[in-house]
């Protein structure tokens, strides 16, 4: 049999009258008429007391490492209300029986287990948490264990603001919200789900109720949401925000490949451009995260750096799944079932001895991952910026973290990337798509023929030789070393015919496949910034603001598309713009290719340039 620990010898003999906490710390007893939940100075008094009294950590939860485990996740369901790409399948996973996963006694019990033994930290996770429906009880149960000092919770957030007072009142004390991107669309893209708006009211129910830091998690994917780093930087400026970037990881299901991670360093220098003040800050020793702050903001940053540099060697984590398994890696395949060995009426000695073996048994570091790393490493990619939020410079703008603020304070959260009805003369329903949220451009009808420019131009001088071959016919890059760099623009434009069946599926966004607008828009972007990867003898540009619009003309059952680029450098954006447009009309096709293939691309073409040697162009 197990020697009794010295941790709970300790807490028997701390345990004091009705007027002290369960840990043995004292507290101040509530007001009459007062809430009941802990005050931040009573929490502090019962942190104080345990770092103070801290007793001998348990055997059983110390590997051969020597790294001591008093971190436990535990899930709560395998259920999810949204369908996050890098994350599951579309089609979600196989769930287990309902008789197979853990009971709420079962939850307890094991949760009772491991803080005996010196767990003081427990998260609970999912699938998604809070669609359990006794989730509020189980975190009151919890908070009653001695010795717990931290209840916290890792959610999507569509759930929070509606729970979130309850859990409080409960004792959970710490929140994590998953949110990747700032745009509503791109939102709905990601996670295949409707909800930009309910992540946002949780995030601000947390900052209400005075939950500091509230942690952002965002998931930084290439080609999909590392343009938006800036902006997740700069909503700490006015927010008690901590924003932790993850490094993309590869779990079964999400297609994972290399040139989709984004490395930490990598993050870290795009910061670092824009805010050089950006200063380091002091870590715990089980940390997994790298943090930062700039000096003046409310807020913080901080980088989850699972694949680039792991932080195996201070891992202090342990997983319980729902259904029972404990996980002493997250990356490792190995499992013990607890909840097989509870329902066979095992003693709590013989779950410790089960528990202590599988700690025992943890390696070093998860294994073959790094390995891949050292020998594959990602290419870096030059970073790119889209600009969903209009916000160019700092001096021409005010900042995007006190807008934010603003907004969420009045409950509102701005939608970047609006969808407009509008009538046309046949009195039939126009839907109207832009990725960029100008006041001015919401109610302008896209045309293929022509816009009369802000300055009137003409086209400039073309040379009467190809520029991309050399004198004895080979394709040869130009080079732009020695131009001058300017501000340049490009507009491009293209029409996808689509026919009357299909054009009133996209017109009423009942495709099976989706909305077509959205998912155009989003590919229209992604080219932009991929130009130089797709056309062999284009130079990389670091786009500055990219604008995909998208509206449909019912007298042609037609879908019109605008792509305008912009950036500042020695060659211009042309191919960026005209890439944009056509890719954007290649997806309506393939949105729509199920319901005809009678369906036309056509009238790719410039509508305008300037910033060029050889004047400004503009399509008369």
């Amino acid at each position: 049999m197990a020697a009794r620990p010295a941790s709970r010898i300790l807490r028997q003999l701390l345990r004091s009258n009705a007027r002290s906490c369960s840990s043995g710390a004292p507290v101040t007893q509530p007001r009459p008429g007062e809430p009941s939940r802990p005050t931040r100075e009573g929490l502090s008094l019962r942190l104080q007391f345990l770092q103070e009294h801290a007793a001998p950590f348990s055997a059983f939860l110390t590997d051969s490492f020597g790294r001591q485990h008093s971190y436990l996740r535990i899930s709560l369901t395998e259920k999810c209300n949204l369908r996050c790409r890098y994350c599951m399948p579309e089609e979600g996973v196989s769930l287990t029986p309902k008789a197979d996963l853990l009971t709420t006694e079962e939850i307890l019990t094991l949760a009772r287990l491991f803080v005996k033994e010196g767990v003081d930290k427990i998260r609970l996770t999912g699938g998604e948490p809070l669609i359990r429906p006794d989730v509020v009880d189980i975190v009151a149960r919890l908070h009653r264990l001695e010795g717990l000092r931290t209840i916290g919770v890792t959610t999507n957030g569509i759930n929070l603001a509606r729970l979130l007072p309850r859990l409080q009142q409960a004792g959970l004390n710490a929140v994590n919200i998953s949110l990747d991107t700032l745009v509503p669309a791109k939102f709905e893209f990601i996670v295949r789900r409707k909800g930009f708006h309910k992540v946002m009211e949780g995030i601000h129910k947390a900052i209400e109720l005075g939950y500091k830091p509230v942690k952002v998690n965002c998931v930084v994917m290439r080609g999909l949401n590392e343009d938006e780093v800036l902006d997740f930087v700069a909503l700490t400026e006015g927010l008690p925000l901590d924003v932790r970037f993850i490094e993309y990881m590869p779990f079964d299901g999400n297609k994972w490949n290399f040139k989709k991670m984004v490395s930490y360093k990598e993050m870290l220098d795009t910061i670092r451009q824009r805010w050089p003040g950006l200063e380091k800050l002091p870590e715990e020793d089980s940390s997994t995260a790298k943090a930062f702050k700039i000096p003046g903001f409310q807020g913080q940053i901080s980088f989850i750096t699972s694949m680039s540099e792991h932080f195996c060697g201070t891992c202090n984590r342990l997983r319980i799944t729902a259904d029972g398994n404990l996980k002493v890696c997250l990356f490792g395949n190995s499992e013990v079932s607890l909840r097989d060995h509870l329902r066979a009426g095992a003693s709590e000695e013989e779950l410790l001895r089960i528990i202590g073996a599988a700690v025992g048994r943890k390696k070093r570091q998860h294994a073959g991952l790094f390995s891949m790393l050292q020998d594959s490493p990602p290419a870096r990619w030059s970073n790119f910026s889209w600009d969903p939020l209009g916000v160019r410079s700092s001096s021409a703008r005010q900042c995007l973290s006190d807008q934010v603020a603003s907004l969420w304070k009045r409950h509102c959260v701005p939608t970047a990337l609006p969808l407009s009805q509008q009538c046309l003369g046949s009195g039939s329903p126009q839907r109207h798509y832009s990725s960029y949220p100008d006041p001015d451009t919401h109610s302008q009808c896209l045309s293929t023929g022509s816009q009369a420019p802000d300055v009137p131009s003409g086209p400039g001088p073309t040379s009467n030789q190809l520029t991309h071959v050399d004198s004895a016919g080979r394709a040869s890059m130009v080079d732009v070393g020695g131009k001058p760099e300017t501000e340049r623009v490009a507009v491009a434009s293209a029409m996808v015919l689509l026919g009357p069946v299909a054009f009133k599926l996209v017109q009423q966004n009942q495709l099976k496949k989706g909305d077509a607008l959205v998912v155009a828009q989003l590919a229209g972007v992604q080219a932009a910034k991929l130009t130089s990867h797709l056309i062999p003898l284009c130079h990389h540009v670091a786009l500055s603001h990219v604008q995909v619009q998208l509206e449909l003309d019912s007298t042609r059952h037609a879908v019109l598309i605008q792509a305008s680029c912009r950036a500042r450098g020695p060659t211009g954006v042309e191919m960026e713009a005209l890439t944009s447009a056509a890719m954007a009309a290649l997806t309506v096709y393939d949105m729509c290719k199920a319901v005809s293939r009678d369906i036309v691309v056509t009238e790719v073409k410039l509508i305008r340039k300037t910033g060029g040697q050889r004047g400004d162009f503009h399509r008369a």
